[in-house]
Formats: C-alpha cells, sequence, structure tokens
C-alpha cells in the first residue's frame, strides 16, 4: 500500500474514533454514529489496500519464479 493511502486510512479512522468521542460525551447519537462509521470506513479502506497489495505481491513473485524456470 502506498503511504498516502496508509496515512488517509488511519486518518479517517482517527477522526472518526474523535467525532465518535465527541458525540459520546455530547450524547449527539447522529455523531457517534458517524464517527463510528468514519472508523469502519477507514478499516474497510485499509484492509483492502493490504489485500490488493498482497495479490499484487503473490503475481510478482509467480511471474518470477516463472521467468526463472526457463
Amino acid at each position: 500500500m502506498g503511504n498516502f493511502d496508509k496515512i488517509k486510512d488511519k486518518a479517517e479512522q482517527m477522526l472518526g474514533k474523535g467525532k465518535e468521542t465527541v458525540g459520546r460525551e455530547t450524547d449527539n447519537e447522529d455523531l457517534e454514529a458517524a464517527g463510528k462509521r468514519d472508523q469502519l470506513s477507514g478499516e474497510t479502506k485499509e484492509t483492502a489496500h493490504d489485500v490488493r497489495d498482497r495479490a499484487a505481491g503473490a503475481v510478482k513473485d509467480a511471474k518470477d519464479r516463472l521467468q526463472g524456470e526457463r
């Protein structure tokens, strides 16, 4: 995963945590729920980027092995 993507995903999670905390402390259920959604969205994106990167690495490894057999 690119560093920029990783930073964006983590920032989204951190902002979500902040929203959740402020919402809970102010009894604002909508803000609290929005914070939880933001956290989940950031975690989902991070996971998707990790899967994409692992798949790309596996393809590169397989390609390298096949080229080494020639």
